[in-house]
């Protein structure tokens, strides 16, 4: 009886010890989750996005943490692979700063981007907050435009568009 209780307690250390060191490689501090939209996760779902009226932006990180008493946003994208973050990473990380600061009322101090193997932790900055806004003018202002530029080179980019179809800078033939 005792070797049983012995190797039962042995296990429950293993398996703690195996949970432990998971957690410290997501790269996501050991605080609570206040949501999530990671619905495989196992968590609730966010009950609905956050909006902020003033920019006409929307949108729900993976997961809204709470460090030292402030909300922080992660963003993961499980399948990227790269030594620093895409541009369009950050923007979408910024936009979720910019929806807690508006509907939270206070601004976070940063938020996390989660690769499928790296955590980079994105300073929620004036000048990243005025480049999303930047960036959120230019993108509306696209939406009155009467022809938009193609803005790369990327074959497999334009495969996925919805509007590869009527494109005359499509660089593909057909839709993927």
């Amino acid at each position: 009886m005792v070797i049983v209780a012995l190797t039962l307690f042995l296990l429950s250390l293993l398996l703690i010890w195996i949970a432990l060191r998971l957690r410290r490689r997501t790269g996501i501090p050991w605080v609570p989750i206040v949501a999530s939209d990671m619905e495989e996760a196992g968590w609730q779902p966010a009950q609905r996005p956050l909006f902020a009226s003033r920019y006409a932006l929307t949108g729900k990180p993976d997961y809204l943490l709470v460090v030292a008493g402030r909300y922080v946003p992660v963003e993961v994208k499980p399948g990227r692979h790269a030594p620093h973050p895409y541009e369009s990473d950050l923007l979408q990380l910024v936009a979720y700063c910019v929806l807690i600061e508006e509907t939270m009322g206070q601004a976070p101090p940063y938020g996390l981007l989660r690769y499928a193997d790296t955590t980079f932790r994105i300073p929620y900055t004036p000048t990243a907050r005025a480049t999303l806004l930047s960036t959120l003018n230019t993108m509306r202002s696209y939406l009155y435009a009467a022809d938009c530029d193609r803005s790369h080179q990327i074959p497999q980019r334009c495969a996925g568009c919805g509007f590869v179809q009527i494109c005359d800078q499509a660089l593909v033939d057909e839709p993927v």
